[in-house]
């Protein structure tokens, strides 16, 4: 039987024009297009709908399927450890660019500004306790239903462990979560098919309900922002891939293009996570190191928020006419960075953080926070995509260091010549085993006297 033709070029395509036409409907009919929410709205639950499964049946395959725990707890330390390194540079990268540009001077604070600032602030901060004990459902299947990646990490790593412990016997519930794998994966690849219409909703209302004026009058961070997410992604991160993986930046960003152009249009990375999560397996990674770094690296991996809220506090106390001193800068930084982790994917969360930080740190600057409020949606979506780019990265850093990655497979798939399963998201043959699963298997081919 022939193989059935592939249309999804065409599907991204349609995103594209889809985003074209949410623009021209945001200026032309503002009142028309602000009521097209929904459809953003909608799409993107479509896709948080999927995320809790696809972690869950990644890590769990992954941590089942490993021989030594030892191993899942070195990548997991060495992904924590890459993070708060990377989120510290992304730092002092937006300290830098933020103090040079000084965007905020010149801008001038109204009461209806001031208002929209104080409203962000009300019940935007946590406790680390608070966060600590967030990561716990519930009950086990609280998990699932909450929307929660830590809670779905914390649960899918219990239940690998206790199939690795399962030896043998573990086997048939292993074989049973592959095939949900590929189910759930299936329905994604159906969803996407909906991307367009989500696109349209969700990029013409934000255009409808920003305007060009306010575009226009904030035009200095927002281009300032967006050059320092460039300058970190293809100088920071690219150099790191080159010397590390010996990987181009550009060849990877162009393989998870269809990505970052769903994130482009959503204003979300939660739409693109349980693709990124496959399209790392398919280029290479191991399970173990995928199902580990990915979802941790969407609650932890924050290097688009810390530029966000670093030059997003510098704005705000420029603009209010009271400075953040050096010292008040990084204290106030790193509170933000602290309080902002497990919500990198939710629209709007970063400027909570924001005005959060403000209000416990230097109350007097939060009624500012309400001249971002405007542009602050166009600035989650570079948000987002640093975030993503610096999560594909670090999984392959992660996969290199631990050995845990098939070098030839990613110089073939980043070539074009093993192309990606667009309808079932998954490869129909498993990968090559990795060098130490080689080595395994040759061991016990050896004791067994094959």
């Amino acid at each position: 039987m022939a193989a059935r033709r592939d249309r999804t070029p065409y599907l991204y395509l349609a995103v594209i024009g889809a985003v074209l036409l949410g623009i021209a409907v945001g200026f032309l009919a503002p009142g028309v297009a602000v009521e097209l929410k929904p459809l953003g709205t909608g799409f993107v639950s479509l896709i948080k709908m999927m995320i809790s499964p696809i972690i869950f049946c990644t890590i769990v395959l992954g941590v089942g399927s490993v021989r030594k725990a030892a191993k899942v707890g070195a990548v997991g330390g060495l992904a924590l450890g890459y993070f708060l390194v990377m989120s510290t540079v992304a730092l002092a990268i937006g300290l830098l660019v933020g103090n040079l540009l000084e965007p905020g001077s010149g801008l001038h604070l109204t009461p209806e500004i001031a208002e929209a600032g104080a409203k962000q602030a009300e019940g935007a901060s946590e406790s680390t306790a608070d966060f600590l004990l967030g990561i716990i459902p519930t009950t086990l299947v609280s998990a699932f239903t909450g929307g929660e990646v830590l809670q779905t990490l914390l649960v899918a790593l219990l239940a690998g462990f206790a199939l690795q412990a399962m030896g043998g016997a573990g086997e048939p519930v292993l074989r049973g979560i592959g095939h949900l794998q590929r189910l759930v994966f299936r329905i994604l690849g159906m969803i996407m098919w909906v991307a367009p219409v989500g696109a349209f909703g969700a990029i013409a209302a934000v255009v409808g309900a920003t305007g060009a004026a306010a575009l226009a009058s904030l035009a200095i961070i927002m281009i300032g922002f967006y050059v320092t997410c460039g300058l970190f992604v293809f100088v920071v991160l690219g150099t790191l891939l080159r010397l590390i993986a010996g990987i181009g930046i550009w060849s990877l960003l162009k393989y998870l293009g269809r990505e970052f152009l769903l994130i482009l249009s959503t204003s979300s990375s939660e739409s693109a996570l349980p693709r990124l999560i496959a399209k790392m397996e398919h280029l290479g990674v191991s399970k173990p190191v995928v199902g580990i770094t990915v979802p941790t690296g969407y609650s932890f991996n924050l290097d688009g928020t810390a530029i966000y809220l670093t030059m997003a506090s510098l704005f705000t106390a420029e603009a209010m006419g009271d400075p953040l001193s050096l010292g008040e800068q990084v204290s106030l930084l790193v509170f933000m960075i602290i309080a902002s982790k497990g919500a990198a994917g939710v629209t709007g969360a970063g400027l909570a953080t924001l005005a959060g930080g403000l209000q416990s740190h230097r109350p007097e600057l939060v009624d500012g926070v309400g001249l971002i409020v405007g542009i602050d949606r166009f600035m989650s979506e570079a948000r987002a995509l640093t975030n993503f780019a610096g999560n594909a990265v670090a999984t392959v850093l992660v996969g290199t260091w631990t050995k845990e990655i098939d070098t030839a497979r990613v110089t073939e798939v980043l070539a074009g010549r093993v192309p990606f399963d667009e309808r079932t998201l998954l490869d129909d043959h498993a990968a090559a085993p990795l060098p130490d699963q080689r080595a395994e298997e040759g061991d016990e081919k050896a004791r067994a006297g094959v």
